[in-house]
């Protein structure tokens, strides 16, 4: 009889605590039940701290939704401070786990006027509006969407998405991502969110305008950002892409193939070109809850070319220790090592 003993994995946590989410909000306990509750929270510490964290991400959603669209904006668009050990979170970004966990095809509808979607680690979702505009969802992506007579608002809290939008002048389009605000002006274009600061929009076809903070325009002067609040706004056009890392701005030109290559996530697939080790493992490490590390700056650095299959992350590992100088191990459930040979 083995004796080890195989702890349990932070999604599974998450998982457990999004369902009794749902229990309670979905009417409440029996004695019977809330005792198994209060065995599962005294199970392990890191019960309670899944539990607490989806209790306050539903609530969140259910105050966004009751609000007027402008006191929305503000609740969903800033992050909460959590712990000195954390630099900061998103309480909202817990829903995306309450979602997988329900059901992968569950959408929550919590108020009218309110749809959150989400997706879970390695999941991809197309989602068409009611005015006909498309979204797809990248892996572990969480999203709010407010639609009324006279605007039409997202707010992407967490991941990445592509928007294929309906132009309609009397009704705007407008992507929430950190502190940055992105217009449609008749267009398909994506948008990632690294963290409130740091975000990337690229346009494939089309026009947006991207509107930031003050902080951002430091040798890029703009209007005046929505509220009377100092800010600045960029036109980006089709074949161009805005970086917005922390104070800083840039706009790159990117060829059509480099937009394709880009966008292959939406095709289930990745592309690299030569891009370093440690570069391909970070967006590898989107698709799956494994701890993936690099054994020494020499494995980092290695290049790596290909085009390999989001939801086959093992086959992208076997295909590194036949075109590379490594060694792939995995030394105990939840951790992927990456070693030289």
């Amino acid at each position: 009889m083995s004796d080890i003993v195989r702890l349990k994995t932070q999604t599974q946590i998450d998982s457990e605590a999004a369902v009794w989410t749902w229990r309670l909000d979905a009417g409440g306990l029996t004695a019977a039940e809330q005792g198994q509750l209060e065995a599962w929270l005294h199970e392990d510490a890191r019960h309670r701290g899944a539990f607490e964290e989806l209790k306050r991400a539903w609530s969140l959603l259910d105050r966004l939704a009751e609000r007027p669209q402008g006191e929305a904006a503000a609740a969903l668009a800033r992050p909460s401070w959590h712990s000195s050990r954390r630099k900061w979170y998103w309480p909202a970004a817990a829903a995306a786990v309450l979602v997988a966990a329900i059901g992968a095809g569950l959408w929550m509808i919590r108020r009218p006027g309110m749809q959150v979607l989400s997706t879970a680690i390695g999941q991809e979702r197309h989602v068409t509006l009611a005015d006909g505009s498309r979204l797809t969802l990248n892996t572990n992506t969480l999203l709010a969407v407010k639609l009324t007579a006279r605007r039409r608002e997202i707010y992407l809290r967490r991941g990445e998405a592509h928007f294929d939008v309906i132009h309609d002048p009397s009704r705007p389009f407008f992507v929430h991502a950190g502190d940055a605000v992105i217009r449609d002006l008749g267009t398909q274009f994506e948008v990632r969110l690294h963290s409130d600061r740091d975000v990337d929009v690229m346009v494939d076809q089309g026009r947006v305008e991207v509107q930031g903070p003050a902080a951002a325009a430091r040798g890029n002067p703009g209007r005046a950002g929505r509220g009377g609040s100092p800010g600045w706004v960029r036109s980006l056009s089709a074949g161009e892409r805005l970086t917005i890392a922390g104070p800083h701005l840039s706009v790159l030109s990117v060829s059509p193939r480099q937009v394709a290559d880009a966008l292959a996530w939406r095709e289930g697939a990745l592309v690299f070109k030569g891009e370093p080790l440690s570069q391909a493992i970070a967006e590898v490490g989107r698709y799956t809850d494994a701890r993936i590390v690099l054994e020494g700056p020499q494995v980092a650095s290695l290049r790596i070319s290909g085009r390999f299959r989001t939801k086959d992350v093992h086959g992208f590992f076997q295909a590194l220790q036949a075109a590379l100088p490594v060694r792939v191990s995995q030394p105990q459930p939840g951790i992927v090592d990456i070693m030289p040979r």
